[in-house]
């Protein structure tokens, strides 16, 4: 693929096929992701690639815990909830998904069980933990790259033929994923990243969600 294919093209993957991804393509998207800026080469970043049986323990112990009203412990900053604008994409997009998959606004299962999904990794083959030395906890550098990481991280693999999706939910239960993953005491859980091979059968995997255009998102200082 072309960058212009890979950065147009790709969307993010809730639907995967059960058949395992090989360490060594893995590998392989690690070392392009890599290769995004960093600032001052840092590099703040780790990944946790898990798979079978202790991805299933996460998986059991995230749902197990937020249906038992377990409350949200995710290490890294949340942040106020959405509101304007903001809130209004974000809505936007749930509709999309939810009439993609045909889960009407008062159908509680459904919807319980689509949400339920994000703590389950999206059932993806394998998941990636992105964490960061907490020493650097104080940095705003350390976000930024973990955050341009992540996005090459998505990008290098959908350039293989692989789809993933960034999920919070996957980490909300950050002690049931640090003891499952172990994670170092000395490293902060930021995001998860879901990955395998994309179920093209899987309807809100051709969602493709809507982008403000350049007009409305930059401005021009100086041009003619």
């Amino acid at each position: 693929m072309t960058y212009e294919e890979v950065v147009m093209d790709r969307r993010s993957i809730r639907g995967y096929l059960d058949k395992p991804v090989p360490r060594e393509l893995i590998e392989e998207i690690l070392t392009l992701a890599m290769r995004s800026p960093t600032s001052m080469n840092t590099q703040p970043w780790h990944f946790h690639v898990i798979t079978g049986e202790p991805l299933n323990r996460i998986r059991k112990g995230n749902t197990e815990n937020i249906l038992a009203g377990v409350p949200d412990s995710r290490e890294f900053r949340r942040g106020e909830p959405f509101v304007g604008v903001h809130r209004e994409r974000q809505v936007g997009v749930a509709k999309q998904l939810f009439g993609a998959m045909g889960i009407a606004r008062d159908d509680k299962d459904k919807r319980q069980d689509w949400v339920l999904r994000g703590f389950r990794q999206f059932d993806a083959p394998v998941c990636v933990i992105v964490t960061y030395d907490k020493e650097l906890s104080g940095s705003d550098d350390t976000a930024f790259d973990c955050g341009a990481v992540t996005t090459a991280l998505v990008n290098a693999a959908w350039s293989r033929g692989l789809g993933c999706v960034i999920n919070s939910q996957g980490i909300m239960q950050s002690p049931v994923v640090r003891k499952h993953a172990d994670i170092p005491d000395d490293q902060v859980i930021m995001k998860a990243v879901a990955m395998g091979w994309p179920d093209e059968s899987f309807p809100a995997n051709a969602v493709v969600s809507e982008r403000k255009g350049v007009d409305e998102a930059a401005r021009f200082v100086g041009f003619d």
